[in-house]
């Protein structure tokens, strides 16, 4: 297999390759360094590349020519969210704040590791994981527009073959968010599925670990290498590893039919953009005419949910930075983050528990859609990318930032704990990809990504390479 085919082929094809001495980790690393020496001065996704990047592909070659492959990544060049713990590379979590952290790994590196993967280097990411911008990051499809954040440089990576994927963390919607304005396919897997020690605190009740990838294959296969009791992390499920790779080809020949998809027509189908629900509602009319069921409901109670999460998160946030406050370090953070974090001392406890029974409440409601349903669809964001800058928008004769605009359709998933994944459905007039998100019930990522495999046949994606 040459380079240039590789770079556009599944991970799985690209790791049997290499299992098969037909493709070369050094050739595929020289490849993807190239490409972000050339590319990424305009782009800005990396904020850090790994100097040791073609020793570590050699160390790997060296490997397989001895037939000792490490595991299913072996050889295949991935970035990390600058978030994410690392012995033999600085992280900085976004910030220009003097502040150290520990040079150590956790359980999500380890098993990239492990599993024979190549670090490329740390993604940008919005400060603190707070943000839907990711600046100076921009967006392959327009340079003149945002990325979404927190974890924008990892989406950039991935649609600007950077990199074969990349990791990302996601408390409010920093996986899909990206994912659905740079047009890849992006994972949050059930709370607790994939361990969180060593990526840098946000809120610990809302925090997710997953990556962004060019397939639905992908997908499943770096959440089947990610997943499993991680006994640093106090949030960590007592799971088994997920199996989730061989579902993909099977969903995708066996298409929608038996699918019980469910369709919440208040909250998520409401105030969005035109191009945006006419291509969601395309895709759920090919789901219902390939077999699926589709089931309308109402969750009135989602009218509540951001007064719920933003306490959480501001409060779960504060109650981590609080030393830097004391310390006056926060003086350094970014003016939107700055605000936010010193908001967080503003929720009283009562806020909070109310937060929390309400949290339980929407819990109990959903619990009895998915007795009736084995997913549950729409748009993931109610807009395309907006341009750098932009802090408003109108939507139903509406003016909102962007802010509220842009996780509103995402941020629920992070409440309930519940799997959800975004992939593009379609383009807009100018180009720009929308997303379609697909959420499950508690520990049932396989139907997540059964239906996600279905959708995934029906759309071309592009890319930025």
């Amino acid at each position: 297999m040459r380079v240039e085919e590789a770079m556009h082929r599944p991970i799985g094809e690209a790791a049997e390759a290499i299992r098969a001495g037909e493709l070369s980790p050094v050739g595929l690393t020289a490849a993807y360094l190239d490409r972000i020496a050339a590319k990424d001065g305009d782009l800005n996704a990396f904020v850090h590349v790994a100097a040791d990047a073609l020793d570590q592909a050699e160390s790997l070659a060296a490997a397989a020519r001895e037939g000792r492959i490490l595991g299913p990544l072996h050889g295949i060049p991935l970035a990390i969210k600058d978030n994410y713990l690392t012995a033999d590379m600085p992280t900085r979590a976004g910030t220009e704040a003097t502040i150290e952290f520990p040079r150590t790994e956790g359980a999500a590196v380890r098993k990239l590791r492990e599993a024979g993967a190549i670090l490329l280097g740390k993604t940008r990411m919005h400060e603190f994981a707070w943000g839907m911008e990711t600046p100076p990051a921009r967006n392959p499809f327009d340079p003149d527009r945002v990325p979404g954040g927190s974890s924008g440089g990892s989406g950039v990576a991935v649609t600007a073959g950077f990199a074969m994927a990349a990791l990302g963390s996601d408390t409010g919607g920093s996986i899909r968010i990206p994912a659905s304005l740079c047009g890849t396919v992006g994972i949050k897997p059930t709370f607790g599925r994939i361990g969180r020690s060593g990526i840098v605190p946000h809120s610990w009740s809302l925090d997710h670990a997953g990556p962004l990838t060019r397939s639905v294959a992908d997908a499943a296969l770096l959440v089947d290498v990610l997943s499993g009791h991680d006994p640093d992390d106090a949030g960590s499920a007592d799971e088994p590893p997920t199996a989730l790779h061989p579902i993909v080809p099977s969903a995708r020949e066996a298409g929608a039919a038996g699918l019980r998809v469910g369709v919440c027509r208040n909250h998520f189908f409401e105030a969005l953009d035109d191009e945006v629900g006419a291509a969601v509602e395309a895709t759920i009319s090919r789901l219902a005419a390939g077999g699926a069921e589709v089931v309308e409901f109402r969750v009135p109670e989602l009218a509540y949910g951001l007064g719920a999460i933003f306490a959480i998160e501001l409060a779960s946030s504060t109650a981590y930075h609080v030393h830097h406050l004391a310390a006056g370090r926060t003086s350094a953070y970014r003016d939107d983050v700055r605000l936010l974090v010193e908001m967080g001392r503003l929720v009283t406890a009562s806020d909070y528990l109310q937060a929390e029974r309400y949290r339980t409440m929407l819990a109990e409601k959903f619990l009895r859609v998915f007795a009736g349903v084995d997913v549950v669809v729409g748009p993931t964001m109610p807009i395309t990318a907006w341009l750098s800058g932009q802090r408003e928008v109108e939507l139903d004769g509406r003016r909102e930032s962007v802010l509220e605009t842009s996780w509103r359709f995402t941020y629920p998933w992070n409440l309930l704990g519940l799997p959800a994944i975004s992939l593009p459905c379609g383009y807009d007039r100018n180009g720009l990809p929308i997303g379609f998100q697909i959420a499950g019930a508690a520990f049932d990522e396989a139907s997540v990504i059964r239906a996600a495999a279905v959708v995934e046949r029906t759309v071309q994606m592009r890319w930025c390479f």
